[in-house]
């Protein structure tokens, strides 16, 4: 059949990235206290194109994906994007990779357990011979407004806040060291049960910690500075306002040392 993809375009230039994005498809991540966990994640796959190719052929990327079924995890990255390099005959390779990530958590007082969701980040990337991984989470937390709490008689506005962080190391971590950062830096965590003790304990651990957007990110920042596995980190804090029509954002980014 006529491969109408290799036909020469009209407007001969290159293009960055091309592919698919949007799939769903079953993944087996590593999970520090489970070992494995099967979840649905949402990926993005992406090439560069030559300028003297028309388009690319969209259902490669997910046989290339197909052959790794069941087995993905942070190393197996590099494979995948070394195969779609050489399926496409590309310069460069981009997978990213969004799922839920689920930890059972107990609550601080009543020690009821449930299982917490968080969002988990693969970003993968291959230009020429250079490979960067980056790992990610997302978090919901608890703030309380430092501010509030000053100028109030009684109590202070608090509200769920979502924090993200994306790294990049030398040695292995896991994503509950992400999930730890976050919450350890807000005015307190959130939990998927709660008995009224436990409400009373997080209430009022909140109420003694206050934190702007501004007060995580630092903090954060700050420990992955201090963390000689760490090499680049992005950091953000966004708080949906209880009080106020707009959202709190905060964010840091910064490369702190090469991998060598």
């Amino acid at each position: 059949m006529i491969d109408i993809q290799k036909e020469r375009p009209e407007y001969e230039m290159p293009i960055d990235m091309v592919g698919i994005r949007g799939l769903k498809y079953p993944i087996r991540v590593l999970d520090r206290e489970n070992k494995h966990q099967d979840t649905v994640a949402e990926i993005a796959m992406f090439v560069d194109l030559p300028k003297q190719c028309r388009g690319t052929h969209m259902s490669r990327f997910v046989e290339v994906l197909s052959k790794y079924c069941g087995e993905i995890a942070y190393k197996e990255l590099k494979p995948i994007l070394l195969e779609m390099r050489d399926v496409f005959e590309a310069q460069s390779a981009h997978l990213s990779m969004k799922f839920p990530y689920f930890i059972k958590k107990k609550a601080p007082v009543s020690k009821s357990e449930a299982l917490m969701e968080y969002t988990a980040l693969f970003e993968a990337y291959l230009r020429a011979d250079k490979y960067d991984f980056e790992l990610g989470a997302i978090v919901p937390v608890a703030t309380l407004c430092p501010c509030s709490k000053e100028i109030s008689e009684r109590g202070a506005h608090n509200q769920r806040a979502l924090v993200t962080i994306k790294v990049r190391y030398k040695e292995f971590i896991w994503l509950e060291e992400l999930i730890e950062y976050a919450e350890n830096a807000a005015s307190a965590p959130v939990f998927s049960i709660l008995k009224r003790q436990d409400e009373k304990h997080i209430t009022e651990h909140a109420y003694d910690n206050p934190k702007f957007v501004e007060d995580i990110v630092r903090e954060i920042a700050q420990k992955l500075s201090n963390d000689e596995n760490i090499t680049h980190f992005h950091i953000e804090a966004e708080s949906a306002e209880s009080i106020h029509n707009h959202n709190a954002f905060a964010m840091i980014e910064t490369k702190l040392r090469s991998k060598e």
